[in-house]
Parts: C-alpha cells; structure tokens; sequence
C-alpha cells in the first residue's frame, strides 16, 4: 500500500486529470468554436459577388430555392438580394447557428451596400429556444436517477431485478419523465404546442435514454455512473452548438454521435411547426435504435444472473450461516 504522502501526490493528480479531461470535453467546446464553412445561400442579382464575404459556404441559388434550403436545414440563413434586401433566418434552425448566420448575412449585405430587412420564419420565444435540449437533458436526467436507484438498491440490499421489472422501470420513468417535461414546458410557455408528436418523439426520447443506461446499469452496475454522469456534462455543451462552429476534432470525437442532437434537434422542429423537416426522421430512427438496442440488452442475461440465478421475485438469498459465518448457498 502506497505511503500517505505517495497516496496524497496520487489523488492531486487524479483531480487534476479529472479537471482536465472534463474541461477539454466540457467547457472546450465553446472555448474552441469560430465559423467554418458555415453554409448560407444568397439569390438574387448581384449574388455572386457576394458570395466571397466571410468564412461561409455560400450556395447561390434561385429565389425559389433559397428558402426550401432552410426549412431543410441545409443553411442556417438565406439573403435575398434587392432593395432593400432580406435576410430570412428561421426560429427552427439551431439558435447558435441562426445568430451566426444573422451576423454574417447582414455584414455582407452592408458589404454590399444595400439596405436591408431581417425575416424570421416559425419564430421561436425564449422557452421555445431553450426548450428542445432542456427537455433532452431532463429526460437524461430522470433515467439516469431511476437507474442509478436501481442499481445501489441491487448492490445494498443484495437483489437481482428480473427482466421484467427492469422493463416496467423503463416504461415508467419514460411516462414519469415525459409528464414532467410536458408540464414544464406548459408552465415556461403556453404556446409551445404539446400535440401527439411533440408527446411522442419526448416518450422516444425518454424511452430510449432509459433503455441504454438500464442497460449499462445492469452489466456494469453501479460503475456505470462513470460512463453516463460525465455524459450527461459533455452533450449538452456540445449538442447545444451547430457543428460548423466546433472545433474538428470536436466535432468528429463528439458531435457526431452525441443522443442529444438528434433528440434536440428533432424536437425543435416539432415544437417551430416544421415537422417534414429531415432531422425529425432521423431523430425517430437513431432514438428507435438505441431503444431497440437498450430493451433486447436489458433482456439478456448478465454474469451476475448466470452465476447466482433468481429466486422468486428476484430476491438472491444471501444468508450467513451462524456456524462457520459464511455465505449459505
């Protein structure tokens, strides 16, 4: 065993790793973020001179276009070149991005020398803004509690849940935690339309959250809290900011699989009116996924459960005998 002085050095350096390692995941993401190649389209005469202002990925495309790009979301903003001009931007689009792509958009149209007009299509209020990754968050939240009391409870009381209430665990914090944010949401805006799909992709969401980390739960017990506590302070910094404004590494290490877009994002759309928009799909599949993934994990069986099988209702009987005080059989 290290001395107390190897033993203190030993843990000053873990906390300062552990400072470290969080700050780079965390706090990074924003530290690092400037415009890159961020796509914008411009339409109009005069568009292809424009179209050299700032770090930006212009598309000069016909009027008739410009604005199908942004209820796609495949730009963050559109010009629209005349007098005056118009900049359109969208309550539905990624707050960070949209204020991105108004700072660039109304400098070049001063570049250009022409007055000009700001257009928001499907604006959004505050709530509206703040709305799509908090009740991501929160869902994370909730079945990261369910599932962090299940496993102390395992490992205290000395239980082996069946598959069946790992089940009805999941089902219940996804309907606990789907009433919560729903609620919350009413009370933050009332306008925020809580309809049958906003409802549903947040049951998804939850579902699928509390799917996954029962999961890991389950294999790892409570060990799992290190995977899925630090997750939980990492996607929310970074899901939070559009890709174009992450650093690469960033965005290819953390963006790109992080949950809490492709729920963020989807719900945002739902939420701004926009529900053809592509990423709703596509939250509905990668969420389905990772509840279909979650669910048939949580029906396999774990070593524990091999080795130890269950008694009636998942009770693991654990009783010391009084002779020898080992553990009965």
């Amino acid at each position: 065993m290290p001395r107390p002085p190897a033993l203190v050095a030993a843990l000053a350096l873990l906390g300062g790793l552990v400072a470290a390692v969080l700050g780079l995941l965390t706090f990074g993401a924003q530290a690092s973020s400037a415009p890159e190649a961020l796509p914008l389209a411009v339409t109009g005469a005069g568009a292809e001179r424009v179209a050299g202002h700032g770090p930006v990925d212009w598309r000069v495309v016909a009027p008739e276009q410009a604005r199908r790009l942004l209820l796609d979301k495949e730009v963050y903003g559109v010009l629209e070149l005349g007098r005056p001009a118009t900049v359109v931007v969208s309550g539905a689009v990624n707050p960070a991005g949209t204020q991105a792509a108004q700072q660039v958009l109304s400098g070049a149209a001063q570049a250009a020398g022409v007055p000009f007009t700001v257009e928001t299509l499907h604006p959004a209020s505050t709530a509206g803004r703040t709305a799509p990754l908090a009740a991501s968050a929160l869902l994370w939240i909730g079945g990261l509690v369910a599932a962090a009391a299940l496993g102390a409870l395992t490992l205290r009381r000395r239980i082996a849940p069946t598959t069946a209430s790992r089940y009805g665990l999941v089902a219940g914090v996804g309907l606990a935690a789907t009433g919560a944010v729903a609620g919350l949401l009413a009370l933050w805006d009332s306008s925020l339309p809580l309809t049958a799909d906003v409802l549903g992709y947040l049951l998804l969401t939850a579902v699928a959250f509390a799917s996954v980390q029962g999961a890991l739960v389950k294999f790892l017990g409570i060990r799992a809290l290190a995977v899925l506590g630090p997750l939980y302070l990492i996607a929310p910094s970074v899901a939070g900011t559009v890709p174009e404004l992450l650093d690469p590494v960033y965005r290819a290490l953390l963006w790109s699989w992080t949950p809490f877009r492709f729920s963020a994002e989807g719900l945002r759309s739902l939420l701004q009116g926009t529900p053809d928009a592509p990423d709703v799909l596509t939250g509905v599949v990668v969420l389905g996924g990772l509840a279909v993934l979650g669910l048939a994990a949580l029906a396999l069986p774990s070593a524990r459960q091999e080795a130890q099988p269950d008694r009636p209702h998942g009770v693991v009987d654990v009783g010391v005998h009084q002779a020898d005080r080992l553990p009965s059989a």
